[in-house]
């Protein structure tokens, strides 16, 4: 190696040498910042996020109004909805979403899913630490089960106007609601003196269609989510 080769290079790294230690800090800045502050951003944004459960109406019955989960999941994620698990095929998903108004994010899915499927499918939100809520107040514990009991939650649409005696009991003795709070209703079916007891009649002539019911097993499935 020459002499004016050797004097370049010693040159060039020192050259460098000074400009690292100008601008070094902006190299600290920037591994502090991905290091600190990227995940705390991250943290806060998530913070503010809501984690909400939604019902589906009427699909997937006797192979009418057929909705695919995965479909459902990829048309939720389309519309901004974040961290999407379905449960079952019965219509029941979790996911997180920016505060906003439920009824406003219920029609925004009901839009995107009907021009997506092509019929109308009617959606009900409610949040996740209601449903958490309801499986550690366990609205079942004082009820005997045996084989020909089913435990049922029901979901409404809109605040019920109707205010019943609890427990309202069916006439043929079948069907009751042992528990309604806010949207939520509670209700205990015995099919041992008939096999088509008309217990969901009775909820619609209650409260009116907007209102979908899933058995108390599903309901714990999804409280785990």
């Amino acid at each position: 190696m020459s002499y004016l080769h050797h004097y370049a290079k010693i040159s060039y790294n020192e050259k460098f040498s000074k400009v690292i230690d100008r601008f070094g800090w902006i190299y600290t800045f920037i591994k502090a910042l991905r290091k600190d502050f990227l995940p705390l951003t991250y943290n806060l944004i998530h913070s503010i996020m809501t984690t909400l459960v939604g019902f589906l109406r009427g699909i997937n019955v006797g192979g009418h109004h057929k909705v695919p989960m995965a479909e459902l999941k990829k048309n939720l994620t389309q519309l901004g909805c974040e961290n999407v698990i379905t449960i079952l095929n019965s219509g029941n998903f979790v996911f997180e979403s920016k505060n906003e108004d439920l009824p406003i994010l219920e029609n925004k899915i009901e839009t995107v899913l009907a021009k997506s499927f092509g019929f109308a499918i009617p959606v009900i939100l409610i949040p996740h630490k209601q449903i958490n809520e309801l499986v550690n107040d366990d609205p079942f514990a004082s009820i005997e089960v045996h084989k020909n009991i089913r435990l049922y939650i029901s979901f409404l649409k809109d605040t019920p106007k109707v205010k019943l005696t609890i427990p309202y009991i069916s006439n043929d003795q079948a069907f009751s609601i042992i528990g309604v709070k806010g949207k939520i209703i509670v209700s205990v079916l015995d099919i041992t003196n008939s096999n088509t007891p008309k217990g969901m009649e009775d909820l619609e002539k209650l409260f009116g269609k907007n209102i979908t019911t899933r058995n108390w097993n599903t309901i714990q499935k999804i409280n785990n989510c």
